[in-house]
């Protein structure tokens, strides 16, 4: 059998016109067409948000082609895609709206007060006129830009019922339904206008130029012509245009705005910093590591521009069944009119009745009851160093039973230190000395990235040791290292690498040093063993002890998930059992998964899974990458400095708080009772009022205050997450 690999797609956000109109049937309707489009995938649009998300077989298509055919089907689009969103047009179109809304409102009242006191009927008519014009505009557009997609939607079902108002002699009832709709659609486009702003404030971090040292002397130059390697100089104050390594100079980096840390950070040489961050002290000298485009708050940007157009499961459903729901209104506001006009009933009242009805039935407080939620959720966790990459991420943190952990960077604080260098006795005719075995260590481990290897390296750094070279480097994952240095094999490994890797070699002095393994490890630290092959002869050196500190909020982390009704709590890592236990005891961690190479960490997850369903992974984004992937949730930690943290996980912590972990759980939860409250409240007011209507009937203006009423309440529950602080 012949196994046919996937091929490889790929995803482009095209920033598209947004519309006034309420649903998005038309947007459903260009997703349709879009899919026909050769090499296409799937579409996700949205005028509300102004966005198509599209992903597709690089191999067949491109983005321009993508974004041309786009314009074929008669929307506009932001040429520019690395351009950012237009937020004083947006600006505007809300002042627009409001502008219309208090026109709608004054023209609603001039009628009713004028006809009230019996004044001229030019007045009266003149007033609703206004009303009915400023009051219907965004909709009658929206409804008529749907129809072009050969849609309906719910500002059609507005706009027909405001008419059909007017037709039987109720001008107000219309108008006052066209007022109170326009003003929920302005605050529909408020609420999404305050998460939209998250990109506009990130945009508004990065500097446009640097000053970059050249031949001695500092020359302004545009942030995009910055290349990777240029030195460019910051002072107190000042924003770091770009991603780098500090090359000279000591000082402190505000780096909230990105990480969400509310304490500067201490940068020094060979220390990393971020573009858009601010030098809070110190003139520093920074070398720049990568391009604009490629630094964590472009990279920034964009994910959050993917997860504002990424829909949420339950927004996906609610906009596939608008288009029905919306033809079902129309089919029974028919019914209500041909029933019992063909039993012989008055047309005014029977006609009048099944206009209350249309609006009572329209679905405009249900459309709107997920993004208000959503992306509020979305902008808030923004606020706080948090990137979900979706919507759906965010439902997906609030069914989350148990959680995984890696211990090393996760955990502990990840700066592992080694404390013990010991020359087995016996080892060798030579005098070989602690610190002699500490250099053949260091020259190994300089090739590798493991945070053992870099401790070991950094050690021999700080004795000021002469490190030899080492040649053929060879790692085999999760046991250990090798490598020839002074025209000997220098092997460094755990019990498993002696076990496996050298199991048909004898090794001399095996025995004994892995009993001062064990000693070690009851001490609670990490330790390898060290040995030299020559001729064939394998003979163990000594061997190196680490240990790591646990992070001082991680027992609180533990109880706060506990708290949120997390039932199981793990922790994988390749670390040995008993080490790993020991902490697992110190922070409260239920099971230990320990000595565990990245694909049986995967194999857990998959475990984990079958077990409790729902499974969240928190890691470095590096060395658990395939395990994030795995998961239902995958949360990688500092995603500032980290690329496969960015790629991978469907949430970056920004920063390594701790506490943001169970602030991810605590955001999806409360998301998800909002969305319960804003669907009861929309589908309760729809029910009650349809059933009233049918059962003894009520008049319109009521029917328009809970319809629009209900509509403002959910759009305003919503907002309330905005301010959610865990």
């Amino acid at each position: 059998m012949t196994v046919t690999e996937s091929p490889p797609l790929s995803t482009c956000t095209v920033r598209i016109e947004r519309r006034g109109g309420r649903g998005e049937a038309g947007a459903q309707a260009l997703e349709r067409r879009l899919r026909e489009t050769r090499g296409v995938h799937d579409v996700d649009v949205s005028f509300r948000i102004g966005s198509a998300r599209i992903t597709y077989d690089d191999s067949v298509t491109s983005e321009e082609t993508l974004r041309q055919a786009v314009r074929d089907r008669d929307v506009s689009i932001q040429d520019d895609p690395d351009a950012p969103p237009d937020e004083v047009t947006s600006r505007s179109e809300l002042r627009r709206e409001a502008v219309f809304v208090g026109l709608t409102l004054v023209g609603m009242l001039t009628g009713l007060a004028t006809g009230w006191l019996e004044g001229p009927s030019l007045l009266t008519w003149g007033g609703y006129g206004v009303a009915y014009v400023f009051g219907g505009w965004y909709g009658l557009k929206g409804a008529i830009e749907t129809l072009r997609h050969r849609a309906v939607d719910i500002d059609l079902l507005m706009i027909v019922a405001a008419l059909g108002a007017l037709s039987i002699g109720a001008p107000f009832e219309g108008a006052m339904l066209l007022f109170l709709f326009s003003l929920s659609n302005t605050l529909q486009h408020y609420a999404i206008g305050r998460s939209r702003r998250a990109i506009k404030s990130l945009v508004e971090m990065r500097p446009d130029a640097a000053q970059i040292l050249r031949d001695g002397e500092e020359v302004t130059v545009p942030i995009d012509e910055v290349a990777v390697g240029d030195v460019f100089v910051v002072r107190p104050g000042d924003k770091i245009p770009l991603d780098g390594i500090v090359t000279s100079g000591e000082g402190t980096a505000d780096q909230a705005s990105l990480t969400g840390e509310s304490v500067p950070v201490p940068k020094e040489p060979g220390d990393e910093v971020f573009g858009g961050t601010i030098n809070e002290s110190g003139s520093l000298e920074i070398e720049v590591t990568r391009q604009a485009h490629e630094s964590a708050i472009s990279r920034l940007i964009h994910m959050v521009e993917r997860a504002q157009s990424e829909k949420a499961p339950t927004q996906r459903l609610i906009d596939r069944l608008e288009q029905p729901y919306v033809l079902g209104v129309f089919a029974l506001t028919i019914a209500a009119i041909a029933i019992p006009l063909a039993l012989g009933s008055d047309f005014t009242s029977t006609f009048y009745r099944a206009m209350t009805l249309m609006v009572a039935a329209s679905p405009c407080a249900v459309i709107i009851s997920t993004p208000a939620a959503v992306l509020s959720a979305i902008a808030s966790g923004g606020r706080q160093g948090v990137l979900f990459k979706g919507g759906e991420h965010v439902e997906t943190a609030a069914e989350i039973d148990a959680v995984a952990f890696d211990k090393t960077g996760t955990l502990t604080q990840g700066n592992t230190q080694l404390t013990d260098v010991l020359v087995r006795d016996g080892a060798t005719d030579e005098t070989l000395t602690d610190q002699e075995l500490l250099s053949l260590a260091a020259a190994v481990q300089a090739r590798s990235e493991h945070h053992l290897a870099r401790a070991t390296v950094a050690a021999a750094k700080d004795r000021s040791l002469d490190v030899p070279d080492a040649v053929r480097f060879q790692s085999v994952a999760g046991k250990g290292v090798n490598a020839d240095v002074e025209a000997r094999t220098i092997h460094i490994g755990n019990p498993s690498y002696f076990e496996t890797v050298l199991g048909d070699v004898a090794v001399d002095g095996l025995e004994p040093a892995l009993d001062r393994l064990q000693t070690l490890e009851v001490e609670g630290k990490t330790s390898v063993l060290v040995a030299r092959e020559h001729h064939g002869d394998v003979t163990v050196l000594g061997w190196l002890a680490f240990t790591d500190t646990v992070r001082p909020d991680a027992a609180e982390m533990i109880a706060d998930l506990r708290s949120l009704g997390v039932e199981h709590i793990v922790m994988l890592t390749g670390d040995n059992e008993r080490v790993a236990q020991r902490i697992a005891d110190e922070v409260g961690i239920d099971e230990v998964q320990a000595e565990l190479l990245p694909e049986e960490k995967v194999a857990t997850i998959e475990d984990l899974i079958e077990r409790y369903e729902n499974v969240a992974m928190v890691g470095d984004g590096v060395n658990d990458a395939p395990a994030l992937a795995t998961a239902t949730l995958g949360v990688a930690m500092g995603g500032a400095g980290t690329d496969v943290a960015l790629d991978t996980a469907d949430v970056v912590l920004m920063g390594d708080d701790l506490s943001k972990i169970p602030y991810v759980l605590g955001l999806g939860r409360k998301t998800r009772r909002t969305l319960t409250v804003n669907l009861t409240i929309a589908f309760g007011a729809i029910g009650l009022m349809v059933g009233t209507i049918l059962l003894r009937g009520i008049p319109l203006p009521l029917a328009v205050v809970g319809h629009e009423g209900s509509t403002v309440l959910v759009s305003l529950n919503g907002l309330r997450l905005l301010g959610y602080r865990g």
